[in-house]
């Protein structure tokens, strides 16, 4: 296999630290560059539908909540992890260009539930369709057996970091 660039950084700082183990180089310097790769799909696959990779995140939380679409802003402040003031702002955006809609909360008076509309369902249903042909494209190089491998060890190493954060 031909080396990459984790390959050339790692063996720099071999031959520059050789009292220093910089095996963890080997796999966390390729994550960190993967998930910049994905960033970029990300942003490139939202903007195709005119979408912050933000918008997208609050849209597609509340497309996952299924019929009728409803969360509360608190609800998506735990799926987005955001400050309340953040999340008023971006719901604020999303409502101003017609992809939510705030109504009251049934279960509390002085509660609203953002409510995702035909429009936003439309922009967060398209962008997830352009992002997954990206992140496909960029599993190819995998087969089927090594992509449920990685998810596998993938999983073992974020469980604890989100178990963390519950």
């Amino acid at each position: 296999m031909e080396p990459d660039e984790v390959d050339r950084l790692v063996a720099a700082w071999r031959r520059e630290r050789p009292d220093v183990d910089v095996e963890p180089l080997e796999v966390l310097s390729r994550v960190s560059r993967l998930s910049r790769h994905l960033d970029l799909a990300r942003r490139e696959a939202f903007g195709r539908h005119d979408l912050e990779p933000w918008e997208f995140d609050v849209l597609a939380a509340l497309r996952r909540a299924g019929a009728p679409y409803t969360l509360s802003p608190g609800d998506l402040l735990k799926q987005n992890l955001v400050s309340s003031g953040t999340m008023t702002n971006r719901l604020d955006r999303l409502e101003k260009r017609g992809f939510l809609r705030r109504e009251p909360d049934p279960h509390d008076r002085r509660g609203v539930r953002a409510v995702l509309t035909d429009e936003g369902r439309a922009a967060v249903d398209a962008s997830l369709d352009d992002l997954l042909a990206q992140e496909r494209e960029i599993l190819a190089a995998l087969g089927n057996d090594e992509r449920v491998d990685l998810a596998r060890m993938l999983r073992s190493l974020i469980t604890p970091f989100d178990n963390a954060s519950d």
